[in-house]
């Protein structure tokens, strides 16, 4: 039979790179390791690595364990970690992630009142799945999912949050004054935040159908600096329009329409069934109460 201690052990192989490695995070020999994975091998009559030099390679049959473990493992951490919670007398626990950069300022807003609603449910941000989170929900690594781009897949409901517009940033005294079309920016630098361009609308929705590419593209890790760059003449950049009016606020900056406009909503993704759970519910309601509303601050 699998159990959990052979997928551990895979999962920490895989992170780690070394027996001896993988043996100490698990608290064990590595010849008590061995001879676990060796058992397991003649059970099943198959190999799950073979040595490398001095490293080690997954078979066939060991990567679709390293896979099933990458996805149920997670699960049973969760699992035995909500279960603790209930133990001592908590509600549960919540871990949101995000596929939206810009929206971090913005959650902060929503979790306030939310801890204050739910002192016995344990929140937290996971910001590594930003850009890649429809895994992480499937996979039970988060609960919810904040994204402006919703997948429709069975398994998953999605509540819509806010409706927005993406919008190019310029500096005030650019200028460009009417609707941008595509080859306004071929002259321009584009500063968009590091994503992939076939993951940003300003590409694919924009510039991509028709048919130009800016004369230069630049990363930026941050909102602030991306708007500090646009406001000294270094560039331009596509963002939500309520981060315009609001992170944007004091700057010389104002706002251009994306030829007919980029229509966005903000959404967050849960897995179907689990919306109905009350502090899930509340955390939902919260977040649609607030909406785009500018920070009172």
């Amino acid at each position: 039979m699998i159990d959990r201690q052979h997928l551990a052990i895979l999962r920490e192989i895989d992170r780690l790179g070394s027996l001896t490695l993988a043996a100490e995070r698990l608290n064990l020999t590595q010849s008590a390791l061995s001879h676990t994975m060796r058992k397991f091998e003649a059970r099943h009559g198959v190999r799950i690595w073979q040595k490398e030099g001095r490293g080690l390679r997954f078979t066939q049959a060991g990567e679709y364990l390293l896979a099933l473990a990458q996805r149920v493992l997670p699960q049973i951490d969760h699992a035995e970690q909500v279960l603790s919670e209930f133990a001592q007398g908590h509600r549960g626990a919540l871990r949101a992630g995000m596929e939206c950069h810009p929206c971090q300022h913005w959650l902060m807003r929503v979790v306030a009142p939310y801890l204050a609603a739910w002192p016995d449910v344990d929140l937290d941000i996971r910001t590594a799945f930003r850009f890649g989170g429809i895994g992480a929900l499937l996979g039970h690594e988060i609960d919810l999912l904040i994204t402006p781009d919703p997948l429709d897949l069975p398994g998953l409901h999605y509540t819509r949050v806010f409706d927005y517009e993406l919008v190019l940033a310029v500096p005030r005294d650019h200028p460009l004054t009417g609707p941008a079309r595509p080859q306004d920016l071929t002259t321009e630098t584009l500063l968009t935040y590091p994503v992939a361009p076939e993951r940003l609308d300003v590409f694919t929705q924009f510039l991509v159908p028709g048919h130009c590419l800016p004369k230069r593209h630049r990363t930026v890790e941050t909102t602030d600096m991306m708007l500090q760059l646009v406001a000294a003449g270094r560039g331009v950049s596509a963002v939500p329009d309520w981060i315009l009016r609001e992170e944007g606020a004091g700057l010389p900056l104002r706002a251009v329409r994306l030829g007919t406009g980029i229509a966005k909503s903000l959404h967050i993704g849960v897995r179907r069934g689990e919306e109905s759970t009350d502090y899930i519910a509340g955390f939902l309601a919260q977040a649609r109460a607030l909406g785009a509303r500018p920070d009172p601050a």
